[in-house]
Protein backbone atom coordinates (compact mmCIF):
# COMPACT_ATOMS: atom_id res chain seq x y z
CA UNK A 1 0.00 0.00 0.00
CA UNK A 2 1.46 3.37 -1.02
CA UNK A 3 1.63 6.45 1.21
CA UNK A 4 -1.39 8.07 -0.47
CA UNK A 5 -3.58 5.05 0.21
CA UNK A 6 -2.47 4.89 3.82
CA UNK A 7 -3.16 8.59 4.38
CA UNK A 8 -6.69 8.48 2.91
CA UNK A 9 -8.45 7.13 6.04
CA UNK A 10 -6.65 9.62 8.26
CA UNK A 11 -7.63 12.48 5.96
CA UNK A 12 -11.26 11.33 5.96
CA UNK A 13 -11.33 11.36 9.75
CA UNK A 14 -9.73 14.80 9.80
CA UNK A 15 -12.33 16.12 7.34
CA UNK A 16 -15.17 14.64 9.40
CA UNK A 17 -13.88 16.23 12.59
CA UNK A 18 -13.50 19.59 10.88
CA UNK A 19 -17.10 19.44 9.62
CA UNK A 20 -18.47 18.54 13.02
CA UNK A 21 -16.37 21.14 14.80
CA UNK A 22 -17.48 23.80 12.31
CA UNK A 23 -21.14 22.93 12.75
CA UNK A 24 -20.78 22.70 16.52
CA UNK A 25 -19.23 26.17 16.52
CA UNK A 26 -22.24 27.39 14.55
CA UNK A 27 -24.62 26.02 17.17
CA UNK A 28 -22.53 27.57 19.96
CA UNK A 29 -22.72 30.93 18.20
CA UNK A 30 -26.48 30.53 17.75
CA UNK A 31 -26.96 29.76 21.44
CA UNK A 32 -24.98 32.87 22.38
CA UNK A 33 -26.77 35.05 19.83
CA UNK A 34 -30.31 33.73 19.88
CA UNK A 35 -32.56 35.77 17.54
CA UNK A 36 -34.17 38.75 19.25
CA UNK A 37 -37.64 37.68 18.08
CA UNK A 38 -37.38 34.14 19.46
CA UNK A 39 -39.42 34.81 22.62
CA UNK A 40 -41.98 36.79 20.63
CA UNK A 41 -42.28 33.87 18.19
CA UNK A 42 -43.04 31.53 21.08
CA UNK A 43 -45.70 33.89 22.43
CA UNK A 44 -47.32 34.41 19.04
CA UNK A 45 -47.41 30.66 18.40
CA UNK A 46 -48.98 29.97 21.78
CA UNK A 47 -51.73 32.51 21.13
CA UNK A 48 -52.46 31.26 17.59
CA UNK A 49 -55.81 29.53 17.13
CA UNK A 50 -54.60 27.56 14.12
CA UNK A 51 -51.48 25.65 13.20
CA UNK A 52 -47.86 26.44 12.48
CA UNK A 53 -47.49 26.18 8.71
CA UNK A 54 -43.87 25.56 7.75
CA UNK A 55 -42.69 26.14 4.20
CA UNK A 56 -39.46 26.08 2.24
CA UNK A 57 -37.80 24.46 -0.73
CA UNK A 58 -34.62 22.48 -1.34
CA UNK A 59 -32.51 21.83 1.76
CA UNK A 60 -34.55 24.40 3.67
CA UNK A 61 -37.67 22.44 2.74
CA UNK A 62 -36.19 19.21 4.11
CA UNK A 63 -35.31 21.04 7.32
CA UNK A 64 -38.80 22.51 7.42
CA UNK A 65 -40.42 19.08 7.20
CA UNK A 66 -38.43 17.96 10.21
CA UNK A 67 -39.24 21.09 12.21
CA UNK A 68 -42.94 20.72 11.40
CA UNK A 69 -42.89 17.04 12.40
CA UNK A 70 -41.17 17.87 15.70
CA UNK A 71 -43.67 20.61 16.48
CA UNK A 72 -46.63 18.35 15.70
CA UNK A 73 -45.34 15.50 17.84
CA UNK A 74 -44.69 17.74 20.84
CA UNK A 75 -48.05 19.45 21.20
CA UNK A 76 -47.94 22.26 18.62
CA UNK A 77 -50.21 21.46 15.64
CA UNK A 78 -48.16 21.94 12.48
CA UNK A 79 -48.21 21.16 8.79
CA UNK A 80 -45.56 21.43 6.07
CA UNK A 81 -46.52 23.10 2.78
CA UNK A 82 -44.06 22.77 -0.10
CA UNK A 83 -43.26 26.25 -1.38
CA UNK A 84 -43.61 25.28 -5.07
CA UNK A 85 -46.84 23.34 -4.55
CA UNK A 86 -48.31 26.29 -2.66
CA UNK A 87 -48.60 28.21 -5.93
CA UNK A 88 -50.61 25.37 -7.45
CA UNK A 89 -53.41 25.05 -4.93
CA UNK A 90 -51.75 24.26 -1.62
CA UNK A 91 -52.14 27.86 -0.45
CA UNK A 92 -55.61 26.68 0.51
CA UNK A 93 -53.98 24.74 3.36
CA UNK A 94 -53.09 28.05 5.02
CA UNK A 95 -55.88 29.82 6.91
CA UNK A 96 -56.52 32.72 9.23
CA UNK A 97 -55.41 31.81 12.73
CA UNK A 98 -52.30 30.03 11.44
CA UNK A 99 -48.71 31.17 11.84
CA UNK A 100 -46.38 30.68 8.87
CA UNK A 101 -42.74 29.79 9.45
CA UNK A 102 -40.95 30.41 6.14
CA UNK A 103 -37.40 29.10 5.78
CA UNK A 104 -34.78 30.30 3.31
CA UNK A 105 -31.09 30.67 4.06
CA UNK A 106 -30.70 33.46 1.50
CA UNK A 107 -34.15 34.91 2.12
CA UNK A 108 -34.56 35.32 -1.63
CA UNK A 109 -36.23 32.00 -2.53
CA UNK A 110 -38.53 32.91 -5.42
CA UNK A 111 -40.96 30.08 -4.68
CA UNK A 112 -41.84 31.66 -1.34
CA UNK A 113 -43.10 34.88 -2.93
CA UNK A 114 -46.66 33.60 -3.43
CA UNK A 115 -46.83 32.38 0.16
CA UNK A 116 -45.62 35.77 1.41
CA UNK A 117 -48.19 37.61 -0.72
CA UNK A 118 -51.00 35.27 0.37
CA UNK A 119 -50.18 35.77 4.05
CA UNK A 120 -50.07 39.55 3.60
CA UNK A 121 -53.46 39.51 1.84
CA UNK A 122 -55.23 37.54 4.58
CA UNK A 123 -53.39 38.93 7.60
CA UNK A 124 -51.57 35.71 8.45
CA UNK A 125 -48.40 36.39 10.48
CA UNK A 126 -45.11 35.28 8.99
CA UNK A 127 -42.00 34.22 10.88
CA UNK A 128 -38.94 34.39 8.67
CA UNK A 129 -35.98 32.08 9.29
CA UNK A 130 -32.94 33.20 7.32
CA UNK A 131 -29.29 34.16 7.50
CA UNK A 132 -29.91 37.38 5.58
CA UNK A 133 -31.67 40.05 7.67
CA UNK A 134 -32.00 42.41 4.68
CA UNK A 135 -33.61 39.83 2.37
CA UNK A 136 -37.04 39.97 0.77
CA UNK A 137 -38.33 37.34 3.20
CA UNK A 138 -37.10 39.08 6.31
CA UNK A 139 -38.36 42.50 5.23
CA UNK A 140 -41.83 41.00 4.74
CA UNK A 141 -41.84 38.93 7.93
CA UNK A 142 -43.83 39.81 11.03
CA UNK A 143 -41.10 38.33 13.22
CA UNK A 144 -37.54 37.45 12.24
CA UNK A 145 -35.40 34.55 13.34
CA UNK A 146 -32.04 35.63 11.93
CA UNK A 147 -29.24 33.09 12.00
CA UNK A 148 -25.84 34.51 12.96
CA UNK A 149 -23.16 34.44 10.29
CA UNK A 150 -21.17 31.22 10.48
CA UNK A 151 -19.09 29.47 7.79
CA UNK A 152 -20.50 26.47 5.98
CA UNK A 153 -18.63 23.26 6.71
CA UNK A 154 -18.16 22.24 3.09
CA UNK A 155 -14.70 22.98 1.59
CA UNK A 156 -16.05 25.46 -1.00
CA UNK A 157 -18.32 27.18 1.51
CA UNK A 158 -21.48 26.78 -0.58
CA UNK A 159 -23.30 23.53 0.29
CA UNK A 160 -25.84 24.08 3.11
CA UNK A 161 -24.23 22.39 6.09
CA UNK A 162 -23.68 24.65 9.08
CA UNK A 163 -26.68 26.77 8.10
CA UNK A 164 -29.07 23.81 7.94
CA UNK A 165 -27.70 22.46 11.23
CA UNK A 166 -28.44 25.81 12.87
CA UNK A 167 -31.93 25.84 11.33
CA UNK A 168 -32.61 22.40 12.79
CA UNK A 169 -31.24 23.44 16.15
CA UNK A 170 -33.38 26.57 16.24
CA UNK A 171 -36.42 24.51 15.25
CA UNK A 172 -35.76 22.12 18.12
CA UNK A 173 -35.31 25.07 20.49
CA UNK A 174 -38.66 26.48 19.38
CA UNK A 175 -40.44 23.13 19.78
CA UNK A 176 -39.02 22.54 23.26
CA UNK A 177 -39.79 26.09 24.41
CA UNK A 178 -43.40 25.56 23.30
CA UNK A 179 -43.49 22.18 25.07
CA UNK A 180 -42.38 23.79 28.30
CA UNK A 181 -44.89 26.62 27.96
CA UNK A 182 -47.76 24.19 27.29
CA UNK A 183 -46.81 21.86 30.16
CA UNK A 184 -46.46 19.04 27.64
CA UNK A 185 -45.37 15.94 29.59
CA UNK A 186 -44.64 12.25 29.04
CA UNK A 187 -48.33 11.28 29.02
CA UNK A 188 -49.08 13.76 26.24
CA UNK A 189 -45.99 12.56 24.37
CA UNK A 190 -47.22 9.01 24.48
CA UNK A 191 -50.56 10.10 23.00
CA UNK A 192 -48.71 11.20 19.86
CA UNK A 193 -46.35 8.20 19.81
CA UNK A 194 -48.50 5.12 20.53
CA UNK A 195 -46.64 2.77 18.20
CA UNK A 196 -43.42 0.78 18.47
CA UNK A 197 -40.86 0.71 21.23
CA UNK A 198 -41.30 4.36 22.17
CA UNK A 199 -45.04 3.94 22.66
CA UNK A 200 -44.49 0.91 24.88
CA UNK A 201 -41.97 2.72 27.05
CA UNK A 202 -44.39 5.61 27.58
CA UNK A 203 -47.29 3.39 28.68
CA UNK A 204 -48.65 3.81 32.20
CA UNK A 205 -49.70 1.07 34.58
CA UNK A 206 -53.31 2.18 34.03
CA UNK A 207 -52.94 1.26 30.34
CA UNK A 208 -52.03 -2.35 31.13
CA UNK A 209 -53.52 -3.30 34.49
CA UNK A 210 -56.55 -5.52 35.04
CA UNK A 211 -59.35 -3.43 36.53
CA UNK A 212 -61.37 -3.71 39.75
CA UNK A 213 -63.43 -6.64 38.46
CA UNK A 214 -60.26 -8.77 38.33
CA UNK A 215 -59.18 -8.04 41.90
CA UNK A 216 -59.00 -11.12 44.19
CA UNK A 217 -60.47 -9.38 47.24
CA UNK A 218 -61.06 -10.88 50.70
CA UNK A 219 -61.43 -9.37 54.14
CA UNK A 220 -59.13 -10.16 57.09
CA UNK A 221 -61.64 -12.57 58.65
CA UNK A 222 -62.04 -14.69 55.50
CA UNK A 223 -61.04 -18.31 56.23
CA UNK A 224 -58.02 -19.45 54.26
CA UNK A 225 -60.08 -22.20 52.64
CA UNK A 226 -62.21 -19.51 50.99
CA UNK A 227 -59.20 -17.29 50.35
CA UNK A 228 -57.49 -20.00 48.35
CA UNK A 229 -60.61 -20.45 46.24
CA UNK A 230 -60.56 -16.72 45.43
CA UNK A 231 -56.85 -16.91 44.57
CA UNK A 232 -57.48 -19.84 42.26
CA UNK A 233 -60.50 -18.25 40.58
CA UNK A 234 -58.77 -14.96 39.78
CA UNK A 235 -55.59 -16.64 38.59
CA UNK A 236 -52.98 -14.14 39.80
CA UNK A 237 -51.57 -16.25 42.64
CA UNK A 238 -52.44 -13.63 45.27
CA UNK A 239 -55.33 -12.39 47.36
CA UNK A 240 -55.73 -8.74 48.32
CA UNK A 241 -56.87 -8.43 51.91
CA UNK A 242 -58.85 -5.23 52.45
CA UNK A 243 -59.97 -3.61 55.69
CA UNK A 244 -63.49 -2.35 56.43
CA UNK A 245 -62.70 1.07 54.95
CA UNK A 246 -61.62 -0.54 51.67
CA UNK A 247 -57.92 0.16 52.13
CA UNK A 248 -55.37 -2.53 51.49
CA UNK A 249 -54.65 -4.48 54.68
CA UNK A 250 -52.14 -6.93 53.20
CA UNK A 251 -51.53 -9.50 50.50
CA UNK A 252 -51.63 -13.30 50.62
CA UNK A 253 -49.24 -14.83 48.08
CA UNK A 254 -48.21 -18.35 47.15
CA UNK A 255 -45.13 -17.79 49.26
CA UNK A 256 -47.27 -16.97 52.29
CA UNK A 257 -49.18 -20.23 51.78
CA UNK A 258 -45.94 -22.21 51.83
CA UNK A 259 -44.63 -20.41 54.88
CA UNK A 260 -47.83 -21.12 56.86
CA UNK A 261 -48.67 -24.55 55.49
CA UNK A 262 -49.15 -26.01 58.99
CA UNK A 263 -52.76 -25.54 60.17
CA UNK A 264 -53.40 -23.32 57.14
CA UNK A 265 -57.05 -24.32 56.94
CA UNK A 266 -57.62 -23.11 60.51
CA UNK A 267 -56.34 -19.59 59.84
CA UNK A 268 -57.78 -16.43 58.31
CA UNK A 269 -56.49 -14.24 55.53
CA UNK A 270 -55.61 -11.50 58.01
CA UNK A 271 -53.41 -13.89 60.00
CA UNK A 272 -51.50 -15.05 56.93
CA UNK A 273 -51.23 -11.83 54.93
CA UNK A 274 -48.00 -9.92 54.47
CA UNK A 275 -48.60 -6.43 55.80
CA UNK A 276 -47.35 -3.35 53.85
CA UNK A 277 -46.86 -5.23 50.58
CA UNK A 278 -45.20 -3.76 47.50
CA UNK A 279 -47.77 -1.77 45.50
CA UNK A 280 -47.82 0.69 42.63
CA UNK A 281 -50.06 3.55 41.46
CA UNK A 282 -51.94 3.70 38.14
CA UNK A 283 -49.98 6.68 36.78
CA UNK A 284 -46.59 4.99 37.20
CA UNK A 285 -44.73 4.30 33.96
CA UNK A 286 -45.10 0.65 32.97
CA UNK A 287 -41.33 0.46 32.47
CA UNK A 288 -40.84 1.47 36.12
CA UNK A 289 -43.36 -1.17 37.21
CA UNK A 290 -41.50 -3.84 35.24
CA UNK A 291 -38.23 -2.78 36.85
CA UNK A 292 -39.83 -3.11 40.29
CA UNK A 293 -41.20 -6.56 39.46
CA UNK A 294 -37.76 -7.72 38.36
CA UNK A 295 -36.02 -6.12 41.32
CA UNK A 296 -38.34 -7.77 43.87
CA UNK A 297 -38.43 -11.05 41.90
CA UNK A 298 -42.22 -11.10 41.92
CA UNK A 299 -44.71 -11.51 39.10
CA UNK A 300 -47.70 -9.49 40.31
CA UNK A 301 -48.25 -6.00 41.71
CA UNK A 302 -51.40 -4.62 43.26
CA UNK A 303 -52.33 -1.20 41.91
CA UNK A 304 -53.65 1.21 44.54
CA UNK A 305 -54.74 4.83 44.58
CA UNK A 306 -53.13 7.52 46.72
CA UNK A 307 -55.32 6.50 49.68
CA UNK A 308 -54.37 2.84 49.51
CA UNK A 309 -57.57 1.53 47.93
CA UNK A 310 -56.95 -1.29 45.41
CA UNK A 311 -57.79 -0.32 41.83
CA UNK A 312 -56.35 -3.19 39.83
CA UNK A 313 -53.62 -5.74 39.41
CA UNK A 314 -50.62 -5.84 37.06
CA UNK A 315 -48.90 -9.06 35.98
CA UNK A 316 -45.39 -9.12 34.56
CA UNK A 317 -46.77 -10.82 31.45
CA UNK A 318 -48.94 -7.76 30.79
CA UNK A 319 -45.80 -5.65 30.49
CA UNK A 320 -43.96 -8.13 28.32
CA UNK A 321 -46.89 -8.62 25.94
CA UNK A 322 -47.08 -4.86 25.43
CA UNK A 323 -43.40 -4.69 24.54
CA UNK A 324 -42.28 -2.95 27.71
CA UNK A 325 -38.69 -3.83 28.48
Amino acid sequence: MDDAARSAPAEAVAHARRVLETEAAGLTTLAARLPEDFAATVEMTLSATGRVIVSGIGKSGHVGRKISATLASTGTPSYFVHAAEASHGDLGMIARGDVCLLISNSGETAELSDVIAYCARFGIPVVGLSSNPDSTLMRAATLRLTLPKSPEACPIGMAPTTSTTMMLGLGDALAVALMEARGFDARHFRDFHPGGKLGAQMMRVSDLMHGPEALPLVDPDTPMTETMLVMSAKGFGIAAVVAEDGRLFGVVSDGDLRRHVENLSQRTAGQIATRSPVTITPDTLAASALALLNERKISVLLVVDDSGHPEGVLHIHDCLRAGVA
